[in-house]
């Protein structure tokens, strides 16, 4: 019995372990395919309703496609806006940005013991080796805006055809399984797709929401190009745990480098704490609610991991793929116990009445 159980756990590890590698190792064939399966469980229920009032289904899907394309044309016009502002200010910004150095300098100098000439040379040695690298990173960018382009365009192209071969994509997972077992099998597949469609969905009005939020009080704060910060934590949003913080770190930063005072790093304070407020009571039990039931322990390791493997995507496709892995831990007799280690106690609690109201 103890040599079955051995035998058992090191082939579970072993599978784990070969999954995970060749996640990794063919990350530039899955990433785009994860990407626009994401997206086509989103946009599913826009090209079934075309589709009923007797739209052809390519055209439904390239309506779709183009919707897609006008949405990331208009972030990045909005933020290549904000930043050509930026371009305009880019004398004054190093100015202040040699003052915060200057400050960084005389705190190291009085706090490290680190004097001055030590610290230049340290600075001019950083300076010869980057310079000597220039055209490295030059290179490299264009190598990866290249990159993005491609799998854009490869993303696009599986959008398409996973949308209008989606019976026959369902047909073959079905004659995969037995027939008393295919009517749990077309529930996985419903739930996984709703999973996919109510996650994406209610994280896209929320997003939108936190852009107006955030360009408030940012505006209200002082900050400079608040528009431009305010949408930068609201995509940062995408990646749980992680993206406020992050967005809000760099935006007291800039304001930091461009001679703001402590009234504006208490103003971006305080707005971060408004909308967290809104988000975590307001905006996630009407917008989100609780269609990804995942344990705040599986959410941060699931993050983790999907930046191991699969780096930024990775971090951004691991909520919804950990949702739909645990419902089909749910509905797999022998994975129940897994779906129940990942998902979080249910809270049976009523909607308030003025929740209710505002939601409709």
């Amino acid at each position: 019995m103890n040599s079955g159980l051995l035998n058992r756990s090191i082939s579970v590890l072993l599978f784990l372990f070969l999954l995970i590698a060749g996640l990794y190792y063919a990350k530039d064939f899955f990433v785009p395919l994860a990407l626009a399966g994401i997206l086509s469980m989103l946009f599913l229920p826009l090209v079934k309703k075309m589709e009923a009032r007797g739209i052809n289904r390519a055209i439904a899907i390239l309506l779709c496609v183009l919707i897609i394309l006008s949405l990331v044309a208009g972030i990045t016009w909005l933020i290549s806006w904000q930043i050509g502002n930026f371009a305009e200010d880019t004398a004054k910004l190093q100015q202040q940005l040699v003052k915060l150095g200057e400050r960084i300098k005389d705190f190291a100098q009085k706090s490290l013991g680190i004097n001055k000439k030590t610290q230049q040379a340290i600075i001019d040695k950083q300076g010869s080796s980057t310079g000597e690298t220039a055209g490295k990173v030059g290179l490299a960018i264009v190598d990866s805006v290249s990159s993005i382009l491609i799998n854009f365009i490869l993303v696009m192209v599986y959008f398409f055809l996973l949308i209008y071969l989606r019976a026959h994509i369902k047909k073959f997972i079905l004659k995969l399984v037995k027939e008393p077992q295919k009517p749990n099998a077309e529930k996985i597949i419903y739930d996984a797709s709703k999973v996919g469609q109510q996650y994406l969905g209610g994280l896209a009005m929320m997003i939108f929401f936190l852009w107006i939020m955030y360009s408030i009080g940012f505006s209200i704060a002082g900050v400079k190009y608040a528009i431009f910060f305010a949408i930068l934590c609201g995509l940062l949003e995408i990646v749980p745990f992680v993206g406020n913080l992050t967005g809000t770190l760099l935006t007291s930063l800039m304001a930091v480098s461009q001679g703001a005072g402590s009234g504006v790093l208490i103003g971006v304070l305080i707005t971060y704490g408004l909308v967290q407020f809104i988000q975590t009571y307001i905006l996630e039990p009407l917008v989100v609610g609780a269609q990804v039931n995942i344990n705040p322990l599986f959410t941060i390791i699931a993050i983790v991991l999907g930046e191991m493997i699969w780096g930024v995507p990775g971090m951004v496709l691991a909520i919804p793929l950990t949702g739909i892995i645990k419902i089909i831990c749910d509905h797999v007799e022998p994975l129940k116990p897994y779906g129940y280690l990942i998902g979080s106690e249910p809270k049976p609690r009523k909607k308030p009445k003025w929740m209710e109201r505002i939601k409709k």
